[in-house]
């Protein structure tokens, strides 16, 4: 246990700013301030970054150690992923994270990277949340149990993870190249690390590693969201000051990549249904100078449609797609470039244009429309992020990892300072023959070095930097049911267009819209599923008068991201942008909507892009199970709209698919009279309401519409295996059909009881029994769907496994149903369930991309946030033998069908 002592934050370097805080003996002083995010550090070593925004009524805890993959010796790779598992078991004070993250409703994770580990909470934002997640946060960070029993467990589970990438093309040739890419630095190590060393870990190694590199002066805590500063400077110095700065002193890392002498080839031979292609270059420290110009030009070669890459490779026919990307690390990293290629088509050829497209850009220099596109797109997306505090919380941690938190905003402005002549310089500087890994070796007269340039001092670099003004705030919202329909406006127009507005003050005065078009019948439907899907896909690539491209950019001008998709019977748009934009948004979306040119070319390019993801699928345990699941809960006949394909059968129908079918589908089906859009966020009322009576109102679908039912059916139970040979994971997947649709008075204790099964975070019964106790998978858990416009609800359940544990994971699911059908659940789970649900459940209110589409759902469906405060008063009235009977009532095991994919030899010999 750590000792308590009177904490203090001290002036860390140069910038010392006038204003302090002092809570009893306790005086705290600010680092300094960078647009809104202010900087402190306790005398324990600990930084702190605190981020008010209360325009939501939630908090973001971040942890943040400077201490990843890179930092593992001989025979610990893998350990720093390790441990974040192992920290998530518990401490004297908090013995069960997993259950109290679920009772707070929270939405957790933990990650592990080459230079960092993080760990992270987003909660409702109150008193005894607050209090909790630091309390926690402290706790863990040196007392945290590393045991023996729970290493023993969780390295099966890790294993288990390790085993899925295993499963992965793109994933298993990537650490291949990275290990050739390096001689001697780990980033050319795995941070999954080797099965061996996972295997074979001691853990007085472990428990060494966790002491060493989990200590306050080594940690960075972040706090984003609804709070009151002072507060919260007080709660940090009550819960962290209190632990001991240690002792030991950090080693400095000093091991550099010399320059290599020539390219590196290397080729992975496994089973597949996919070729791919992959190219890595040398690059700078993510906080180098250049790194900003590498960033434009990975966008310059990669981007779709616009990029080089996918104009010389999947115009001509010569990859299915193609992306690029930089590592962007603490010490130099990889600049990589791939390439996906029907496994019928030879690869030589493709692998050759991409490297002369890549490394010939002083024959073919870069244009300043090429280098605005990629800046604008970038900027685009850093901009949007910072109208989310809890996005930004995340995203330093990133930074933080590179060496300070503030090179996020720096590596902006760069971005914003790049020139033509700079991604030309850095093109042909790191984009040469002898800093490549890909392909073959082969002997240079001429030999060639790339000296990657290093960075002196960040700190120098940053001194005395505050940024730029802070983004405009919102409003304080609270997200109750009242508030919310006290607020929302509803609007219906004469051709049946319903709009459901939520206007409010939001951070960077952003706005989301959703909208859903329904069109057709059963029997105008009838085998156009495909089309249907397809048609939706091909909005963005081309319309009125526009490319593709021309979208692209269009958009990113006026700082929108945009999405259309489509399913069987109808067509849906998202938008995020901000308030000036929006009108010019819609306007610019309903030309597009309806008005898309349905390009050959693009056509062809689609088609290609989608038949190799599906043959990627025909050999994919977990694609394959879940397709099958997806059949049995909704068991048509074919040709109906409902109707799930077999990735055979989708193939077939792919290969026959024509543009004049999208085309005559888009004339037919297309229309605003059957339209529902939600609207949140920071807009004008009544001039949205002006453009879509002038936008959409008499655009009308020449087909009428009508709603495809999709009642209960009685299913038999099934028994089903597909054999995927060479797949070192398996997929277990349970399913079952109910009788029981949301507006049921049982469906609130479904729903509860579910939560309690497989739901919450990896303290449910599966997880527990599956994970935590037997170690036998890294993910398990189940699911509920509740049909909201019939008697119907699809229960699944699911794990990943080893094959040789498919049997075991089955015998185990049962068992944990057996007992929950024989004795129910206790009370403490029940109200546990209940807190974290309901808290679950207010946090997606907070969060206005998740409020639209409830909005949206709520005009088709009649509803108002009255009908969701009754639902919860019903759940949150519950007893343990209210669900339980309710649970008995509906679950028979006799009536569950079982898929399993995987290695079936392995299987079978395990048995």
């Amino acid at each position: 246990m750590t000792r308590p002592f009177l904490g203090k934050l001290l002036i860390v370097g140069a910038v010392a700013l006038a204003s302090s805080h002092v809570f009893a003996n306790t005086e705290f002083e600010k680092v300094t301030e960078v647009e809104g995010i202010s900087e402190y550090r306790l005398d324990n070593g600990l930084q702190v970054l605190l981020f008010p925004d209360n325009t939501k009524e939630t908090v973001t805890v971040n942890v943040t150690y400077r201490v990843g993959s890179k930092h593992e010796n001989y025979g610990e790779t893998g350990m720093a992923h390790l441990l974040e598992h192992l920290v998530f078991k518990g401490t004297p004070k908090h013995p069960d994270i997993p259950a109290e993250l679920s009772a707070a409703g929270a939405r957790p994770n933990g990650t592990t990277w080459t230079d960092r580990t993080n760990y992270f909470e987003t909660f409702a934002a109150t008193e005894e949340n607050i209090n909790w997640a630091l309390s926690m946060e402290a706790s863990r960070m040196v007392d945290s149990f590393i045991a023996k029993e729970d290493l023993d467990s969780e390295m099966t589970v890790v294993r288990n993870e390790f085993e899925s990438g295993e499963n992965d093309p793109f994933r298993v040739s990537l650490q291949s190249m990275m290990a050739v890419a390096y001689d001697w630095h780990n980033y050319g190590k795995t941070t999954i690390g080797a099965r061996s060393d996972l295997e074979n870990v001691p853990i007085d190694r472990l428990k060494a590693f966790y002491k060493k590199y989990y200590q306050p002066d080594n940690a960075t805590l972040i706090i984003a969201g609804k709070f009151e500063k002072d507060d919260m400077l007080a709660l940090v110095d009550k819960y962290f000051a209190p632990i001991p700065k240690p002792t030991r002193v950090l080693p400095a890392l000093y091991t550099e990549e010399p320059a290599k002498a020539g390219e590196r080839s290397v080729t992975v031979r496994r089973v597949g249904d996919t070729k791919l292609v992959g190219s890595a270059y040398h690059i700078p420290a993510g906080s180098h100078s250049d790194f900003a110009a590498l960033e434009v030009l990975a966008q310059v070669l990669g981007d779709t449609p616009s990029g080089r890459m996918h104009k010389a490779l999947v115009e001509e026919q010569l990859a299915s797609r193609v992306f690029g990307f930089n590592f962007q690390w603490q010490e130099p990293g990889l600049a990589l470039f791939f390439a996906f290629i029907d496994k019928q088509a030879d690869i030589e050829p493709t692998k050759k244009v991409m490297i002369e497209t890549i490394e010939n850009i002083k024959d073919a220099p870069v244009s300043a429309d090429e280098v605005d596109r990629a800046k604008r797109n970038l900027l685009k997306n850093i901009e949007l992020s910072f109208n989310s505090s809890e996005r930004i919380a995340l995203q330093l941690s990133e930074w933080l990892g590179m060496g300070d938190w503030r090179l996020y905003f720096l590596h902006r402005d760069r971005i914003e300072k790049v020139s033509v002549e700079d991604v030309q310089r850095v093109a042909e500087a790191y984009l040469v023959r002898n800093n490549r890994t890909v392909g073959q070796f082969i002997p240079s007269e001429t030999p060639e070095r790339v000296d990657i340039p290093k960075v002196a001092s960040v700190a120098d670099m940053l001194e005395g930097y505050t940024g730029r003004e802070a983004i405009a705030q919102g409003e304080l919202f609270e997200p109750s049911f009242d508030n919310i329909d006290g607020r929302t406006e509803i609007v219906e127009f004469k051709n049946g267009t319903k709009v459901s507005m939520l206007e409010k003050r939001t951070r960077g005065e952003a706005v989301r819209v959703s909208m859903l078009f329904r069109y057709g019948d059963e029997d105008s439907l009838t085998n156009k599923a495909l089309v249907s899907s397809a048609t939706g896909q091909m909005i963005l690539r081309g319309a009125a008068g526009l490319s593709r491209q021309d979208i692209q950019d269009e958009f990113d001008k006026l700082k929108a991201q945009v999405n259309v998709s489509s399913g069987a019977s109808f067509a849906f748009a998202s938008v995020s942008t901000t308030n000036e934009n929006l009108s010019a948004v819609m306007k610019l979306l309903d030309k597009i909507l309806k008005s898309p040119s349905f390009d050959k070319e693009e056509f062809e390019q689609y088609k290609s892009t989608l038949k190799v993801d599906v043959e990627q699928n025909l050999q994919d345990p977990q694609r394959l199970a879940f397709n099958q699941y997806s059949r049995l809960q909704s068991p048509f006949p074919k040709g109906h709209p409902s109707y799930v394909e077999t990735f055979e059968e989708y193939l077939v129908s792919l290969e026959a698919l024509t543009l004049d079918d999208v085309k005559a589908f888009h004339k037919q089906f297309y229309g605003a009279d059957n339209l529902e859009i939600g609207i949140v966020g920071d807009f004008d009322s009544k001039a949205i309401k002006s453009d879509i009576e002038g936008l959409f109102t008499t655009w009308e679908s020449k087909a009428d519409y009508k709603r495809i039912v999709d009642p209960f059916k009685e299913v038999a139970a099934q028994n089903i295996e597909f054999n995927t040979p060479d797949k070192e994971n398996a997929t277990f997947v349970a399913a079952l059909m109910l009788p029981v649709g949301i507006n049921h008075p049982d469906a609130p204790a479904l729903e509860l009881g579910n939560y309690i099964l497989g739901g919450g975070f990896l303290n449910s019964r599966l997880a527990t029994r599956l994970r935590q106790q037997d170690g036998l998978s890294y993910g398990a858990g189940s699911f509920l769907n509740q049909n909201a416009m019939n008697e119907k609800s699809t229960f699944g359940a699911y794990a990943i496994c080893a094959p040789q544990n498919l049997n075991k994971v089955e015998k185990g699911f049962k068992e944990v149903m057996e007992i929950m059908l024989k004795d129910g659940f206790t009370d403490e789970e029940i109200e546990s369930a209940k807190s974290g649900l309901l808290q679950a459940k207010k946090v997606s209110r907070a969060q206005d991309n998740e409020l639209v589409g409830t909005l949206r759902r709520n005009l088709y469906l009649g509803r108002n946030m009255q009908w969701y405060k009754e639902y919860e008063a019903q759940m949150a009235s519950l007893t343990a033998d209210d669900v339980h009977k309710v649970m008995k009532k509906y679950f028979d095991l006799e009536n569950v069908s079982i898929i399993k994919a995987g290695d079936m030899a392995k299987a079978e010999a395990a048995e």
